[in-house]
């Protein structure tokens, strides 16, 4: 009869250890995807401010180009969209570039997640669409379910997705198998079901060597898309990161971009 108490008390115990972990999970769920890092000036870049209240203004950094067209960049968890931009400069002279700084990021006030980051996407595609003959959208890693969402929502001209994830959902099983994510993460990013609404040609990156985000999961998210929108292309010898230091990286990024711009017949050809 004793034993029986303790083994029912110790049950009783791992429970409540149990959900009392599920409880910090959620509670601390954002810490673990948004990773905000220290600001870097980039010098010559401008600024633009989306429409909103003055406690959460949400920072664009604005690279002119050459050309009529524009980029929009959503980057990682842990980026700061300066040290990404003297790659894309040089990779797109032609393009004026715009650079999201998430909420809580860089220069941006606030607190990051889905709803907030996605709405600012579309503020920010709306607020400079008028301006420019054509607009595309380059994202990598978290940026990537930005990007769908922008694009499902948006009639943008392309799109380039570099080590993107089908759903967070589906990342946090993975990392959390014990763990009831599906009940518990309130930012799912569920790339798969809205990738089927984009309309605009799409070329999707993965990493051979990524440790963060299986290539296969990049691969399971170009059949999410119509097949004849997408075009996905695997780099050998690369990881998460160090795909960016590839130099067939910015190359394919630049075909990408010509290869959409001249198969268009109208917005969100394929």
């Amino acid at each position: 009869m004793k034993l029986r108490r303790l083994f029912l008390s110790l049950g009783l115990l791992a429970g409540l250890i149990y959900l009392g972990g599920c409880a910090l999970l959620y509670q601390q769920q954002r810490a673990l995807i948004y990773f905000p890092r220290p600001f870097v000036t980039a010098e010559g870049s401008g600024r633009l401010t989306l429409p909103g209240d003055e406690q959460t203004q949400v920072r664009v950094t604005v690279w002119p180009g050459r050309g009529s067209g524009a980029l929009l960049f959503f980057g990682g968890n842990a980026d700061d969209p300066h040290l990404s931009l003297p790659l894309l400069a040089r990779t797109f002279p032609e393009y004026t570039l715009y650079l999201l700084h998430y909420r809580g990021y860089g220069e941006s006030g606030g607190t990051p997640s889905e709803a907030a980051l996605v709405g600012d996407a579309l503020k920010l595609y709306d607020q400079i669409q008028g301006q420019h003959a054509r607009v595309v959208v380059l994202a990598r890693s978290l940026g990537t379910g930005v990007a769908v969402q922008l694009a499902a929502a948006r009639p943008v001209q392309g799109l380039v997705l570099v080590t993107p994830y089908r759903s967070l959902v589906e990342e946090a099983r993975s990392r959390y198998p014990y763990v009831p994510v599906d009940w518990l993460l309130q930012d799912r990013f569920e790339s798969w079901r809205y990738a089927p609404r984009v309309q605009a040609p799409t070329l999707i990156l993965g990493a051979a060597e990524d440790q963060v985000i299986a290539p296969a999961n990049a691969e399971a998210l170009a059949r999410d898309f119509a097949p004849e929108r997408v075009r996905y292309r695997l780099l050998q010898g690369v990881g998460h990161q160090s795909i960016l230091d590839d130099p067939a990286y910015p190359q394919l990024l630049r075909e990408a971009l010509a290869e959409q711009a001249a198969g268009e017949g109208r917005p969100g050809a394929p």
